[in-house]
């Protein structure tokens, strides 16, 4: 069958890619999304053969000049459209217009609109501080000058080094649909109908090339037409293999990709191996997990065997998936003695993105097992204490390594008397680069017509920037209260509480409630405590053996104070904006599974509909409900006789049932 289908694949891109075709060949194919971008099994197939290989760089010679050329690319107007087949649609996001077959038969979920939004906006800043150590001034439609948007104190320092490095002369320009000799290689491995690709090619200056990968035959064609009808053939390359085979073919050192994009059905446990290695010297990796069941804790154990860490179920689940896949992300790169940068990391929805650039350095590569950290977590009231799993002391120019002391906890929690839980490793050092983080916002925020979730991409980086870069994890202000069966403190006068007693603190992009702090449990409860006293609790109530009457039994040793301070009150919350929004639509988490034969199902959203909205589809008319047998008529307890509204007919005997 694969080499049935391998023989008559360059017929069926034939097709595509010459209009010329007799009629009757458009029907014989049937444009479906493929198999399962998770379930790519081990074998390999033929690349389609488009114009260019898309595992070979351009072979043309570089025109006369300088060593950095542009070519320009062909007018899109002037360029024959790809004309629709039966039934096909077109879907349009940002500047890209995507061929879909069906609107149900295709894998393709507009709630992930801000995931690609944001993933153009942080691979156009990359470019940009790349392409300037080649000589390449990187230009952006729309954005006519920078303007800084910083929420930290060195925005005047960013607008004078911006300034500086705008007044130098730029030996070459690239503006987005161009082809830059010199530019920047991106693979998307799971491309699907390659509207990732085709936004990229649209939407990001300064790229060689832009590799759009997926295992199904029908979905490599359909991208195939989808370059084609926006123009962009000249950038975009089709290819049709198992992602991992493709980045394990291209781990040299001169094949490698500046740019990788993973956003698979699930899990991307398969292709961090082969990721890390088919990654340029300090190279992008865009990753996207769906997995937050694995990782947040109901299944702790198949987040080991994929992730190697134990997942544990607590209030700041979201934030340890990030650091979840981040660990696992570094424990492979330091196989191959690479390690990670995380430039950006994300909880959005129902799944977590993360942006990290990878380098190479055995001596870096020490510092991984001092990096990564033990989670001990409290059943009884959620007190958490991280214990690193390496421990590292500067003498001079030299480091010495040596393993951690431990544990930081006792056998029972000191502030309820209840057990621990273990989970990790996870990844213990900050999750995000803050000065780029401040250029992606800058330039965001300077020109907010670029994309279409703009708002909530200034205030999801607004509230990144303002969080705690060395205090891994959070608490949340309703746990706490519920832990001692209290009042809720509002947001502002805990956080208060927490710098009038000398502490750090900040928000979480992760959760709306969550506080992170350098404050150690016992201020924590001792503030609760005191409020406590406040609004008082029925302690008769309180079973002792519970952690709220052991937690509220101990007199607070610290006197909190719950006056408001201005500094209490973050910068992105007083500016209103954008940044923990409501659902926006039904049904909008993960969609379900490609079938392999095409199409996708429709199982998950019908178990999504059982035992759901009961009250919105009651029966209001009486005569349907005689069909229902009346449950107190079995019991013999029925009083309303004939004028019940259920059935009292008796029930069918066993040869009845059989006939």
């Amino acid at each position: 069958m694969v080499v049935r289908t391998a023989r008559l694949l360059p017929l069926i891109i034939s097709r595509h890619l010459h209009r010329s075709s007799a009629g009757s060949a458009r029907q014989r194919f049937l444009w479906t999304r493929g198999g399962s971008a998770a379930t790519r099994g081990l074998r390999t197939m033929e690349p389609i053969q488009t114009t260019q290989d898309p595992q070979v760089p351009s072979a043309e010679p570089p025109a006369e000049g300088p060593t950095t050329t542009t070519d320009a690319s062909p007018d899109p107007g002037k360029m024959p459209k790809t004309g629709l087949l039966p039934g096909e649609t077109v879907v349009k996001e940002g500047k890209a217009a995507i061929l879909f077959p069906s609107a149900n038969e295709v894998f393709y979920n507009p709630v992930q609109e801000f995931n690609r939004d944001l993933t153009c906006a942080v691979i156009t800043e990359f470019s940009r501080e790349l392409m300037a150590r080649r000589g390449v001034k990187v230009v952006v439609p729309g954005e006519e000058k920078r303007v800084v948007v910083s929420l930290a104190e060195e925005e005047k320092k960013n607008e004078a080094d911006e300034e500086k490095n705008g007044g130098e002369e730029q030996v070459v320009t690239a503006t987005v649909g161009q082809k830059c000799e010199n530019g920047l290689r991106v693979l998307e491995g799971l491309a699907a109908s390659g509207l990732r690709s085709v936004r990229f090619a649209l939407e990001v200056p300064g790229l060689r090339s832009v590799t759009a990968n997926d295992f199904s035959t029908k979905a490599a064609a359909l991208i195939s037409r989808n370059a084609e009808y926006n123009g962009v053939q000249h950038l975009l390359q089709a290819s049709c293999k198992d992602a991992s085979l493709l980045m394990y073919e291209m781990r040299g050192k001169k094949e490698r990709y500046d740019v990788i994009d993973l956003d698979p059905y699930g899990s991307p446990a398969t292709f961090l191996d082969a990721a890390v290695q088919a990654i340029s010297e300090g190279g992008l990796l865009c990753i996207t997990c769906t997995d937050m069941a694995v990782m947040a804790g109901n299944s702790g154990e198949t987040c080991y065997s994929k992730y190697g860490c134990i997942s544990i179920k607590a209030r700041y689940c979201h934030e340890m998936a990030l650091r979840i896949i981040l660990h696992s992300l570094d424990q492979r790169a330091g196989v191959y003695q690479r390690y990670i940068q995380p430039l950006l990391s994300v909880s959005v929805d129902f799944y977590i993105r993360i942006f990290v650039r990878v380098f190479t350095g055995q001596a870096v590569v020490k510092n991984s097992a001092s990096k990564q950290a033990l989670v001990y977590n409290c059943v009884g009231c959620g007190s958490f204490h991280l214990q690193r799993m390496g421990k590292r002391t500067s003498h001079g120019k030299h480091m010495k390594y040596s393993a951690a002391t431990g544990p930081p906890v006792g056998p029972e929690c000191q502030q309820c008397g209840q057990k621990h839980q273990m989970g990790g490793p996870i990844w213990a050092e900050s999750l995000h680069d803050t000065e780029f983080v401040q250029k992606v916002l800058s330039a965001v925020s300077g020109n907010p017509k670029r994309f279409g979730t703009s708002k909530r991409i200034e205030g999801m980086l607004s509230m990144v920037t303002e969080e705690l870069e060395d205090t891994p994890l959070y608490y949340t202000v309703d746990s706490l209260s519920s832990t001692i069966h209290c009042n809720t403190p509002p947001l502002l006068q805990f956080r208060s509480a927490l710098l009038h007693a000398g502490h750090k603190v900040s928000l979480s992009h992760a959760c709306k409630n969550a506080i992170k702090t350098d404050a150690p449990p016992p201020v924590i409860w001792d503030i609760m405590r005191c409020w406590e006293k406040a609004n008082p609790v029925k302690r008769e109530k309180l079973s002792e053996s519970s952690p709220a009457f052991k937690i509220l039994s101990t007199e607070p040793t610290l006197q909190a104070c719950f006056t408001v301070r201005e500094d209490a009150n973050p910068q992105s919350r007083k500016r209103h904006l954008t940044r923990f929004q409501e659902n926006p639509q039904a049904f909008w988490g993960p969609k379900a599974r490609a079938r392999s034969g095409g199409g996708i199902t429709t199982d998950l959203q019908d178990r999504r509909k059982q035992c759901q909205n009961k009250r919105k589809s009651q029966v209001m008319d009486a005569s349907q409900m005689k069909n229902f047998p009346c449950k107190r008529f079995k019991k013999g307890t029925c009083t309303y006789g004939d004028k019940c509204c259920y059935s009292h007919a008796a029930e069918p005997t066993e040869p009845e049932k059989m006939e």
